[in-house]
């Protein structure tokens, strides 16, 4: 059964967990502009005991992020749990996550890339809907505070509670500037082509969204998602290539997942993974890992590892429409959150 997690409220307490790398650790300022900005929003703030803590890529032990966790849910005065940043570890922790807490103290949890792994976990031993969106280092803690697409689906999905479309953002960023050294401009934008669509279609299923490296590390183990008639939202980070883009898509479509899905979005890739400018060596990827499948797949959207992004939210029902004109349609059919 679906669990929805309480709305957040202004004056509600966000906690700040570092479920994976210790990034927080070497970048205070920028931790402390994201935690700046979360009052700014309205929001009290309490960070986790281990969340400044750095043991080599980890932030911390095992034990001490699993106690972050734990402490964050089970705290009545808790409303929301935000990541730091993603990294490369969080899957160590779901051996040892205590389900039935998290199941009965029901609270929006988000974050991105590493996240996935926790996300994903969750909803599948718990039911909660987990979102896939932003955290705090790279997109609170921008120069500027949150940029205004990202706000507006922050505000609309966990505080309105509005089944919303997820809309082309106005422009997109991708520069890079070395935290708590280079970051005290805003970064350039460029205009953004906006999605595009490689099948058309028109269905409808269940959000199961997150980094697709990070979904793959889950497979053959009790934490990978039931990805039955789903709109499957996959992306990744500017650190892989087409070659390893290709390598993902492959692995799924040899697991199965293409039989069962009913839709593919692909997030935005930043352009350090390669494809280029016209997209043809993605389509080209695409095509090969979905062929004899006619569901509708459209790429390109604002999410995961892009600036801005709009927030996903797992196990909630939505609708993709994609013609062949290039027209397109992703909304939710139902609100990610409680009243």
């Amino acid at each position: 059964m679906l669990i929805r997690p309480k709305r957040l409220q202004r004056g509600d307490t966000i906690g700040i967990v570092s479920p994976s790398s210790g990034i927080a650790a070497l970048c205070p300022r920028r931790l402390e502009r994201g935690m700046e900005e979360l009052k700014r929003l309205g929001f009290k703030v309490m960070i986790g005991k281990n969340a400044r803590k750095r043991h080599e890529y980890m932030a911390g032990t095992v034990e001490e992020r699993i106690e972050d966790l734990h402490e964050m849910f089970a705290n009545p005065e808790v409303t929301a749990i935000i990541a730091t940043i993603g990294g490369t570890c969080s899957h160590q922790l779901l051996e040892d996550l205590d389900y039935h807490l998290i199941k009965h103290h029901p609270k929006i949890f988000m974050g991105y890339s590493d996240i996935t792994a926790l996300h994903l976990a969750i909803y599948k031993q718990t039911g909660l809907v987990t979102f896939l969106g932003p955290a705090i280092l790279p997109q609170f803690g921008e120069y500027g505070g949150l940029l205004d697409y990202t706000k507006t689906y922050f505000e609309d999905v966990l505080m309105q509670g509005k089944a919303v479309e997820i809309k082309n953002s106005d422009m997109w960023v991708f520069e890079r500037l070395r935290w708590d050294q280079e970051d005290d401009r805003k970064r350039t934008s460029l205009p953004n082509k906006g999605m595009r669509v490689l099948k058309p279609g028109h269905v409808r299923g269940n959000i199961i969204a997150g980094n697709m490296g990070v979904l793959l590390l889950l497979a053959g183990t009790p934490y990978f998602p039931n990805v039955d008639g789903a709109i499957l939202c996959i992306e990744d980070d500017e650190e892989e290539t087409p070659a390893s883009i290709d390598r993902y898509l492959t692995q799924m479509r040899q697991m199965g997942i293409f039989e069962r899905i009913q839709g593919l979005v692909i997030g935005r890739f930043h352009p350090l993974v390669g494809f280029k400018e016209d997209q043809s060596l993605l389509e080209e990827i695409l095509l090969r890992s979905t062929r004899g499948y006619d569901f509708p797949i459209v790429y390109h959207a604002d999410f995961g590892h892009t600036d801005p992004m709009a927030i996903l939210p797992n196990g909630i029902n939505a609708e993709l429409k994609a013609s062949k004109e290039g027209e397109i349609t992703f909304r939710f059919l139902e609100a990610a959150v409680d009243e």
